[in-house]
């Protein structure tokens, strides 16, 4: 006989089932560069934890904390309220007091770059560090290892990276350099979830990884995010900033994990103050809800149909616009020969001889209903809110600057079919040909496949 649960749950299925799919019209219907892709068991998820009324971390969080970690190949996830919040809680992470000598302080360097993501540089800036920014790889869009060496100096702490569009950048290469000059390496995997290099996952190579769970990612709970390690001790830092900064380690609704609850001497605190409010960092309240959770543990079964989606999904876009001699007009994707992208967008950098304007290109794609984005910030040294921020340039970013000038990209999420793929390269086609005609003079490019 089914419990009243069972009832509810069954009866979400159906409604599931009844929901229409709303049709695709070419040139009509708008194909955004993002979005989710959920079915009946998410809904069954979040309504199972929404009847349980534990409106914290949960059931559901501890069981997407230790399926998500092994998935990742690593031996804690950590879940928080976003991708940005996990790039907070890894950097804070590494100016803890408990790290001693090792510890991040303010004025130290940290060697990343400026085309990407502001919240992958953000806790530099927030924590009182100095970002050192090297220049980028103008088609693979990540880090150009040969700068990292002239980048360094005696206040040089750690290297914060983020894969960008899910194209994993030269990770041994920089593993590497940061074990030979002792450095912390945090790795921002956001846009990355299931990239690998030399057939390791990413995020398995730094001191702490994170993850992004927003809508536009590989994998989603509307908001939320995760902070990854191999390193206990880092893990507990990270617990600790997460849940307020408190000492202990309890789980929400749980007591005297410890078995010293009333019998612990911290700091300047009497003889057996309660451990549950004895405070070792300064710290925050990032955690992610059972709700948030819920959904991951289900969207996390999907995750691999979803990462192939979008590599097919991108391998199509490239295989076209390469038959259709986009090469002339554009750079076309690259990654390493040791990388396999989790790819999160197909990114395209116009080449200024073809004299296209990327702003009338882009205006011109979102006319004909194809969603576009920039390559996020572009040049973070060149945006208003770093105006007045201390950072560093190392060499110089030529690069960063060709891709903040030229560069944007489409979608290959896994809510896209075949026919909305073919809209997009026959927007691309049309509009790069109507404005740059081959009888320019533009030259042919070859690109490197995947």
């Amino acid at each position: 006989m089914s419990t009243g649960r069972d009832q509810i749950l069954a009866d979400v299925r159906q409604y599931h089932a009844r929901r229409l799919s709303p049709s695709f019209i070419p040139g009509e219907t708008y194909i955004p560069v993002s979005g989710k892709v959920v079915d009946a068991e998410d809904l069954v998820h979040m309504v199972d934890a929404a009847l349980d009324m534990w409106l914290t971390a949960g059931r559901f969080a501890a069981s997407f904390e230790t399926a998500l970690a092994t998935y990742c190949e690593l031996r804690r996830a950590l879940l928080t309220v976003s991708g940005s919040a996990a790039n907070l809680l890894a950097f804070a992470a590494l100016t803890s007091p408990t790290l001693g000598s090792r510890r991040i302080k303010p004025g130290s360097e940290v060697i990343t770059v400026a085309a990407g993501f502001p919240t992958t540089v953000n806790p530099i800036v927030q924590h009182g560090c100095v970002p050192v920014f090297v220049d980028v790889e103008a088609d693979t869009h990540n880090i150009d290892v040969r700068q990292l060496e002239a980048a360094l100096s005696q206040k040089t702490r750690a290297v914060m990276l983020a894969h960008t569009l899910g194209n994993p950048f030269d990770i041994a290469a920089v593993k590497a350099f940061c074990t030979k000059h002792q450095l912390f390496l945090i790795e921002d995997c956001c846009d990355a979830l299931g990239a690998h290099f030399d057939d390791r996952p990413v995020g398995t190579f730094g001191d702490l990884s994170t993850l992004s769970f927003y809508p536009a990612h590989h994998i989603t709970t509307g908001e939320g995010g995760a902070v990854l390690t191999d390193n206990p001790e880092l893990a507990r830092i990270v617990v600790s900033m997460r849940d307020w900064g408190r000492d202990c380690w309890c789980a929400p609704g749980v007591d005297n994990t410890c078995k010293k609850r009333f019998c612990t001497k911290r700091g300047d605190l009497p003889e057996g103050y309660d451990h549950k409010y004895i405070y070792s960092h300064v710290g925050y309240n990032l955690k992610m809800t059972d709700l948030q959770a819920s959904i991951g543990l289900s969207q996390l079964t999907k995750a691999d149909n979803f990462i192939a989606k979008r590599r097919d999904n991108h391998a199509y876009l490239y295989r076209r616009l390469q038959d259709e001699g986009m090469s002339r007009y554009f750079s076309l994707p690259r990654s390493l020969p040791n990388a396999q992208p989790s790819c999160f967008g197909f990114a395209l950098t116009i080449h200024p001889e073809t004299g296209i304007s990327r702003n009338e290109f882009v205006t011109r794609l979102e006319e004909r209903r194809v969603g576009t984005r920039l390559l996020f910030a572009g040049n973070l040294s060149r945006q208003p809110a770093y105006s007045d921020v201390n950072y560093r340039i190392s060499g110089d970013l030529t690069n960063t600057d060709h891709v903040m000038r030229n560069s944007f990209w489409v979608g290959c999420w896994p809510g896209l079919n075949f026919t909305m793929l073919d809209t997009i390269v026959d927007a691309i086609v049309d509009i790069a040909r109507s404005m740059a005609p081959v009888s320019r003079g533009i030259s042919s490019r070859t690109e490197t496949p995947r």
